[in-house]
């Protein structure tokens, strides 16, 4: 508000100057749908890198055809895109529920399932302690394995409550989406988990004495014993070496405990489930857990060796003995012990047209992206695979293909279209675009031939995939070097790790496929395989199109897209010749500074683009209807398609 004088004095104050700075939005994030080994189900997960892939979907994948997309995309240049996992079938998480069988029969305790749908879950192990300073507490780890028992990853959480008023809840802690678990979900029942893991010893305890003060009789010095776990049993016996080997007699059950640990690794050291053994001591008992996490049921047990009275001793035989789990396998069966239940993940099926196309209410297939700010391009590899087995059908894939481009109009996205599958030949692209004519829509492309690129998962023989990432990936290389009115295809838009095309074109058949708005791929001498086409699928020549060229399209989808954004802050401004003219002075700044990278054609700004809002625009009759009317004009840049040189012969004459 104006300043108030009240005093004699000088007064500042601050004019709006009206400048709202448009930036120019992104033109090259790129969004995949399709199925993948693991991630969360129809939600865009934004990634920045090939990396960030592996981690969140499970990297390369011989049922996704999106996967090897996903790797083109990134190594020809693209820096960001949004990835869908989708799936028809019965998918679903794997999950374990654990019960307190110690105290409460086989009553529900705590149920533990993996954070995403899949057989990935399969590989997640929970070890539970309980050597916490809370009482009732736990501690829990959660390690997810690779296929050859590699640890992956790891989480731990310490001190642990079953109770729901604790500060340290479990499902709190755990389920935080922060800093929680990003393996695992839990659900508690409001009871105790069970107290111990392993297999355990009789209760070698008097009331009220501690676990340190526990002692155990060992009537033999450095006595003998066979030992079995999982049913592998060493040829030689295990020798229990004590602190004083020189006659037997009551031993702190913390000694014999670290005795036994390397009695039993020393055993058989070759042996993962000898060699990685722990024993502890809890509640008065030893508690013995075999060395192989991949092996959920860990039962140990002991017998006699000769004369010695060690296995009795230890009461790790025999009704006297507990029997629970070293770890808990999501997923996994026959764990026995506290497990009451599991539930093995489930990868689902190869996604058919509904799983593709999605739900907008719900949002899922394509429409997850409806959480998404923006995308610019959108690639579904799998509608190129129509003749592989469990892939869609063609008409699944029309319909998908048709959908996708709806949604990419209401976006202000490019569709990439993969040539079909088996299609290698010039009569065979020519008769599937004559087939699909109503394909043909200003904001799809269509690239053939499809590429081949190594394949990692196949000892790196050629494997033929669609070029609709390999080309994103070109778009995105194309806008961050020269900008998004430059064509991507020439000498410069080389096609990174493409060792092969399924088909070799020569010119004469790029000029039938040219025409026809297929834009092709060549491999030429010294430039290697590039793009040699930027036609939109309205770029075939019959249909004169103004948006004959992918350039102009994008171009104009970028104008669209920045303005619609940068132009917010006019709703509800008093609707006058100042608003016009900040309207004129902010969108007249923007299209000058594009104008100045050489976005438009023209010598001087007045040739380059037009901003009109004033009377001309906006009438009387507009104001009263709350409307303002922007007229905002641009002179493309339009590829040079054809080169042509004319050449002639000089006899005698003289130019000047």
């Amino acid at each position: 508000m104006p300043v108030q004088p009240t005093y004699p004095g000088v007064y500042i104050e601050e004019i709006p100057s009206g400048v709202h700075t448009i930036t120019g939005v992104s033109t090259s994030i790129a969004a995949f749908i399709d199925y993948f080994k693991r991630g969360p189900m129809n939600k865009a997960v934004q990634i920045f890198n090939f990396g960030d892939f592996e981690r969140e979907f499970g990297g390369l994948d011989a049922s996704s055809e999106a996967s090897y997309a996903i790797q083109q995309f990134f190594l020809n240049g693209g820096s960001q895109a949004y990835v869908i996992r989708a799936a028809s079938g019965a998918f679903a998480p794997a999950s374990v529920e654990i019960g307190d069988t110690a105290s409460t029969g086989s009553n529900s305790a705590m149920t533990v399932s993996a954070i995403q749908d899949g057989s990935w879950g399969n590989n997640i192990r929970v070890t539970i302690n309980h050597d916490t300073i809370l009482l009732g507490g736990f501690n829990m780890a959660v390690t997810e394995y690779s296929a050859n028992n590699t640890p992956i990853r790891q989480e731990k959480f310490l001190n642990l409550s079953t109770d729901s008023n604790s500060l340290r809840y479990a499902k709190k802690v755990v389920n935080d989406e922060n800093s929680g678990s990003k393996i695992v979900r839990i659900e508690l029942a409001g009871i105790e988990l069970p107290a111990v893991n392993g297999t355990l010893s009789g209760d070698h305890s008097a009331s009220g004495v501690s676990d340190a003060d526990t002692t155990i009789g060992i009537t033999a010095p450095n006595p003998t014993f066979n030992i079995t776990i999982d049913g592998v049993t060493p040829l030689a016996p295990a020798v229990l070496t004590l602190p004083d080997t020189s006659t037997g007699g009551n031993y702190r059950l913390f000694d014999v405990a670290l005795a036994l640990e390397n009695a039993i690794r020393s055993a058989k050291p070759d042996n993962p489930l000898f060699a990685g053994a722990k024993v502890l001591v809890w509640n008065g008992r030893l508690h013995v857990l075999s060395g192989d996490p991949r092996k959920p049921k860990a039962e140990v047990s002991f017998a006699k060796n000769g004369a010695d009275t060690t296995a009795d001793e230890l009461l790790l035989t025999g009704s006297n003995a507990q029997v629970n789990i070293q770890e808990y396998g999501l997923g996994v069966s026959g764990q026995g012990g506290a497990v009451l239940s599991f539930v093995a993940g489930n990868d689902g099926n190869v996604p058919n047209a509904t799983a593709m196309i999605g739900s907008l209410n719900s949002k899922t297939g394509m429409f997850a992206l409806e959480d998404v700010d923006l995308f610019n391009i959108l690639c579904i590899p799998r509608t190129g695979m129509t003749t592989d087995l469990n892939s869609m059908s063609e008409s699944e894939a029309d319909s998908v293909i048709s959908a996708a481009q709806v949604y990419c109009e209401q976006k202000r996205a490019i569709l990439i279209l993969d040539t079909p599958n088996g299609i290698s030949d010039l009569p065979g692209i020519k008769n599937w675009m004559t087939q699909k004519a109503t394909l043909r829509t200003k904001n799809s492309a269509l690239y053939y031939p499809r590429v081949l690129v190594p394949d990692p998962l196949n000892e790196f023989r050629l494997r033929s995939i669609g070029a609709c990432g390999t080309v994103a990936g070109l778009y995105a290389r194309t806008d961050s070097n020269r900008g998004v009115w430059k064509a991507p295809a020439g000498t410069e838009a080389s096609l990174r790790n493409v060792s092969k095309l399924s088909d070799v074109l020569s010119d004469q058949e790029n000029g039938v496929l040219n025409p026809l708005g297929i834009n092709c791929l060549r491999n030429f001498p010294v430039y290697g395989t590039v793009s040699w086409g930027a036609r939109t699928l309205e770029g075939a020549d019959a249909l004169a199109s103004e948006w004959k060229y992918l350039p102009v399209r994008r171009l104009a989808l970028f104008l669209e897209e920045s303005l619609f954004r940068g132009t917010q802050w006019v709703v509800f401004e008093p609707n006058d010749e100042p608003l016009w003219a900040q309207i004129r002075l902010n969108i007249g700044a923007f299209m000058n500074n594009l104008f100045k990278q050489g976005a438009f054609q023209g010598t001087s700004p007045r040739e380059a683009y037009i901003v009109k809002c004033d009377r001309e625009t906006t009438t009387q009759n507009d104001i009263n209807l709350g409307i303002v009317n922007i007229l905002v004009g641009f002179a493309p840049l339009k590829p040079a398609e054809f080169v042509i040189i004319k050449i002639q012969q000089l006899a005698g004459q003289i130019q000047s």
